[in-house]
């Protein structure tokens, strides 16, 4: 209110390129006319077809924070940041964690330094996963249980005693039913809303942007795209060319380790740049943080540098390990600046820090 905001809650439909009707709660419709519009109605969790039988007896993220009480067994199904954050939260409270991913690694669109370390540490740390797999049916039993029969790897299995089925799958552009096609506003074929650099659509006036358009789909790259282009639509001409570039955007995962990375990966760097223009640093270590501790409470440590000759720019940087988050932030910085192994070299080390090795490589 301060800002003299006015709120209408309800479903809004375009009209046009300067209308919007919106349908109140009480079913009560208003026409909104505006200027400028702009689409930024996010996405939601994909669910299962049909082709499933029963696939309507597990949840999604949402009904993650329903659940009253901790399951003693939880299927998963999903290989992306949400399936494995909740993995790894569920694994470390003490639940039967079984993993379903269609492939032999997961976080498949990071560097394979990532995929193969943090896929190794899940099974270590006692996470079932269940590879090549996917859900062929699901059954409730009179306990409430349920029994989910699948293939992977091995064969058909059958898993059952579940407390909870999770389906982490992706998500969905929510473009559906708001009259963007009625509008003359392109979709992309997986039904994003096609943009361009400056967040644009087709129609003239209507803008969007976040997980609606397809790109980065991270809430702080949507709250980015956001200001840049308020400040282009209202700041002046000093703002005109203003527009978030989407590359070297820093992308953490809280897995178990943390994992994070920003640039490209190192199969990129090869098929961008060609292999005899890439090199590659890499370390593997155990933090001090867990000098005294026992080995099977160790995690692992593993940090990748990929850089471009003759100069060596660092176009990827690659990290796994306890602070990958809070490490990422600074060197993210780095590498937006066009940071070359050089200028890694020169920083001095702070010493003792896991961090203190990505200025140190050889």
């Amino acid at each position: 209110m301060n800002d003299k905001v006015e709120y209408v809650h309800g479903w809004a439909t375009l009209l046009s390129r300067n209308e919007v009707e919106v349908t109140t709660d009480d079913g009560n419709k208003h026409t909104v006319r505006a200027k400028k519009i702009l689409v930024a109605t996010g996405g939601s969790a994909t669910v299962p077809d049909s082709s499933i039988p029963g696939h309507e007896l597990g949840i999604n993220s949402n009904g993650f924070f329903d659940i009253e009480k901790q399951p003693k067994k939880v299927a998963i199904v999903g290989a992306g940041y949400i399936a494995v954050e909740f993995a790894g939260m569920f694994n470390t409270l003490g639940t039967e964690t079984h993993l379903f991913i269609r492939h032999d690694t997961f976080l498949r669109n990071f560097d394979p330094m990532i995929q193969e370390g943090v896929t190794k540490e899940y099974e270590r740390l006692g996470v079932h996963l269940h590879k090549q797999s996917k859900p062929q049916n699901i059954e409730k039993d009179s306990e409430g249980k349920l029994t989910v029969r699948y293939t992977d790897s091995n064969g058909e299995g059958t898993l059952t005693g579940v407390d909870e089925l999770i389906w982490a799958i992706g998500r969905t552009p929510a473009t559906g039913d708001i009259g963007l096609e009625e509008a003359g506003i392109k979709l992309g074929p997986k039904g994003h809303i096609a943009v361009d650099k400056y967040q644009n659509t087709s129609v003239e006036n209507i803008y969007a942007l976040g997980d609606v358009t397809g790109e980065v789909e991270l809430t702080p790259v949507a709250i980015a795209a956001g200001r840049r282009l308020s400040h282009r639509l209202f700041g002046g001409p000093e703002f005109q060319t203003l527009h978030l570039d989407y590359t070297n955007i820093p992308s953490v995962v809280f897995a178990h380790p943390e994992v994070g990375a920003i640039g490209i990966t190192e199969p990129q760097a090869v098929e961008k740049y060609g292999k005899e223009n890439v090199k590659v640093y890499k370390t593997e270590f155990t933090a001090m943080y867990y000098a005294m501790m026992d080995p099977e409470h160790k995690g692992p440590t593993a940090y990748k540098l990929v850089t471009v000759l003759p100069e060596e720019k660092v176009v990827g940087l690659h990290i796994m390990g306890l602070g990958s988050g809070e490490m990422l932030q600074g060197f993210g910085v780095a590498i937006r600046m066009g940071a070359t192994k050089k200028d890694f070299d020169n920083v001095v080390a702070i010493h003792p820090t896991s961090a203190e090795e990505l200025v140190t490589l050889k």
